[in-house]
C-alpha cells in the first residue's frame, strides 16, 4: 500500500489507539475528569493528525534523498523523537486549557505522554511497516 491510501490508514489506526490511550491515561493515571480528558485527547489527536501528515511528508521527502535505503533502528528512533518533539510545542498549551491546569502541570503531563508516545510511535511504525510494507521512499 502506497501514497495517500497508506497515509490515511496509518493516521486512522494510529490516532484511534492514541485517543483511547490518552483518555485512559489522563482520566485514570492523572486523575482528571473523563470528559475533560476525552476533550484533551481529541484535541491532541486532531493536532497530531495534521502534524503527522506534514511531518511524514517531509520525512519521506528527506528519506527519498538518502543514499542508504530502508529504515534502520537509528532512523526509526530519530523519526519517533522528531514527531513527538513537534507535538510538545502545540499540545502543552492545549492541555493547560482543556484540563484547566497550569502550563507547568500540562508540561509534566505531556512529558509522561511523550515517553509513552515515543515508545508507542516506534512500535506502531515498525508493526505498520511489517503489516503493510515499507513506503516507496524507504524500499
Amino acid at each position: 500500500m502506497q501514497g495517500i491510501k497508506r497515509k490515511i490508514v496509518y493516521v486512522t489506526l494510529y490516532e484511534a489507539i492514541a485517543i483511547a490511550s490518552t483518555t485512559a491515561g489522563l482520566a485514570g493515571l492523572a486523575d482528571h475528569d473523563a470528559g475533560a480528558a476525552g476533550i484533551a485527547a481529541v484535541l491532541a489527536s486532531a493536532t497530531a493528525v495534521v502534524w503527522n501528515l506534514v511531518y511524514n511528508t517531509l520525512f519521506e521527502a528527506w528519506e527519498a534523498r538518502q543514499a542508504t535505503r530502508g529504515r534502520s533502528l537509528l532512523r526509526r528512533v530519530v523519526h519517533a523523537i522528531g514527531f513527538e518533539g513537534g507535538l510538545v510545542l502545540a499540545i502543552v498549551p492545549m492541555f493547560a486549557w482543556a484540563l484547566d491546569t497550569s502550563l507547568v502541570d500540562a508540561f509534566l503531563l505531556d512529558i509522561g505522554l511523550v515517553v509513552f508516545f515515543v515508545l508507542y510511535s516506534f512500535a506502531f511504525n515498525w508493526a505498520f511497516d511489517l503489516v503493510f510494507g515499507l513506503p516507496k521512499a524507504a524500499a
